[in-house]
């Protein structure tokens, strides 16, 4: 038996005619339920009906535009198919135009009708992805950090996250670029007991070497030129919080051996000072190389490597968990269009393949940009909105 396709009511106050109508789809596997009135058929038509609507036009009692008008009040994205007969194409054809999904006139080959019923399915199940996707983004939107992402590898990460952030282990996250380890170190934050502490993130490699030192811990006055008065530093400013070192592998040979002393005796001592100042704090560090390979080049202490290294968080890169590509880019656009307080555009199924089909070298970063193009409404490799192309 042919499994199940798609779920389809027919109405029509011709039994034999309806009956007919359901042979014709349920020989390629569809779901269908015959009411040979609309009165009938109304209780079934839900927002949360999974199928279409195919009806007659012309019924006693109330015919199958008024039976639309009804069914468009409940949800008017269920796509409906209206019937016709010669008298009535000029009324069909009105009704495509306020919103009926198509029209086919009797008599018709059953290849045409199999064609626009499979169209429809088509775009309701689109609508129904779409609801279910902005229903989980409404969720993620009332967390704190969204680690965004349903497939298998995402619910595994949200797992281990879970687990790691309650212990006291520092941690090294790995991972290509774009994949998100900043977001991964705030969820580590946010879960453990320092979340009201501090969480103070340094990028190691976007600070210039000349000043890396006094900004990671701190300086007195006078300590060099330029110092006219002491700064506290980063690792002391986060006292009781987290500190999430990112590209710690730019960070220069000579403040590793600093960093490893922080790590052990959880202590800081400020440039141009001999006194040592204890600290409490979490240090989370995140790379997009493998320090093993670079410890043993010479480029990062091995030692260093081996105390960083005591919980290992690996995260995957985008084409290994594509299924979170939809979900992923409505939360982008939905989170671009919030922020820059306008209408958020129709995504299309074209788009949605689109994006589908790309490699993402850049992963979830470079998804989050070209959401943003999109919401701007330019075309960059097959996404533009829904304006310029057909909803599926």
């Amino acid at each position: 038996m042919a499994s199940i396709r798609g779920k389809i009511i027919v109405v029509d106050d011709e039994k034999e005619v309806a009956l007919g109508y359901k042979r014709i789809l349920s020989r390629i596997g569809y779901d269908v339920t015959i009411f040979d009135s609309a009165k009938k058929a109304i209780p079934s038509l839900t927002s949360e009906w999974p199928g279409i609507l195919v009806t007659d036009i012309m019924m006693p009692e109330m015919d199958g535009i008024t039976l639309m008008k009804n069914v468009q009040g409940v949800d008017p994205e269920l796509p409906i198919v209206l019937v016709t007969g010669k008298g009535s194409i000029r009324m069909a054809v009105d009704a495509v135009k306020e919103g009926a999904y198509d029209f086919i006139e009797k008599p018709f080959e059953p290849e045409l009708f199999q064609e626009v019923v499979k169209r429809a399915l088509e775009k309701r199940r689109y609508v129904i992805e779409v609801r279910d996707l902005k229903d989980k983004i409404t969720h993620i939107n009332q967390n704190e950090v969204n680690l965004v992402g349903n497939s298998p590898v995402m619910e595994r990460l949200k797992k281990i996250i879970k687990n790691v952030a309650i212990s006291h282990a520092d941690v090294l996250i790995l991972g290509e670029t774009g994949t998100g380890k900043d977001m991964v170190a705030k969820s580590l934050h946010q879960g453990s007991n320092r979340k009201e502490k501090p969480f103070v993130a340094i990028n190691c490699g976007a600070l210039p070497e000349a000043i890396i030192e006094s900004e990671l811990f701190g300086h007195e006055e006078g300590a060099f030129t330029g110092a006219q008065k002491k700064r506290i530093g980063k690792f002391e400013y986060a006292d009781g919080g987290v500190v999430f070192l990112d590209e710690i592998e730019s960070m220069p040979l000579h403040l590793q051996v600093k960093l490893l002393r922080v790590l052990q005796e959880k202590e800081v001592e400020r440039v141009g000072s001999n006194k040592t100042i204890p600290i409490n704090i979490r240090v989370i560090s995140a790379t997009k190389v493998d320090l093993r390979e670079a410890s043993d080049k010479g480029e990062f202490r091995e030692d260093l490597y081996y105390r960083l290294n005591a919980v290992t968080i690996s995260l995957p890169p985008l084409s290994q968990r594509k299924e979170d590509i939809p979900l992923l880019f409505h939360h982008f656009v939905n989170s671009y269009c919030s922020r820059n307080n306008q209408n958020a555009p129709e995504i299309s199924r074209n788009v949605i393949d689109g994006l589908l089909s790309r490699s993402w070298k850049g992963n979830v970063r470079e998804l989050k940009n070209e959401a943003e193009k999109f919401c701007m409404n330019l075309d960059f490799d097959n996404l533009q909105p829904a304006s310029k192309k057909n909803i599926a």
